[in-house]
């Protein structure tokens, strides 16, 4: 999997939570969701399907490539397994949501798979 963005990580991440939360993404979901603008989100869903990411249909949803899916679920697995692990380790869970978005980004995947072997045991 090649390396991206980490803005385009979160666009990608936004969109399979809101896929799963909804059954169906648009632009203006992901705005939302991440409070963006309308016209932010709509130049980075351009760039996203450019770079094969995404797809988007006549009527406007907005679907994760098999490419996309991958890094997208790489990222909330990560995102997922941190947040539990600093919640645990007594982090308030706001603060843990934050930092493991954060951190998620920027730990190497050989760091990621120790701390998640001593994570879950």
């Amino acid at each position: 999997m090649k390396k991206i963005q980490e803005s385009a990580e979160n666009y990608l991440e936004t969109i399979l939570i809101l896929h799963q939360r909804n059954g169906s993404v648009r632009s203006i979901d992901i705005a939302a969701e991440m409070e963006f603008s309308k016209p932010s989100v709509s130049v980075a869903m351009k760039h996203l399907r450019e770079r094969g990411h995404i797809s988007v249909n006549h009527e406007g949803f907005i679907s994760l490539t098999e490419e996309g899916r991958k890094i997208a679920e790489a990222v909330y697995e990560r995102h997922l397994l941190f947040t539990r692990w600093l919640t645990s380790l007594g982090v308030p869970p706001e603060l843990a949501a934050e930092d493991a978005c954060r951190i998620e980004h920027v730990i190497s995947e050989e760091s990621f798979r120790a701390i998640q072997k001593h994570v879950d045991g």
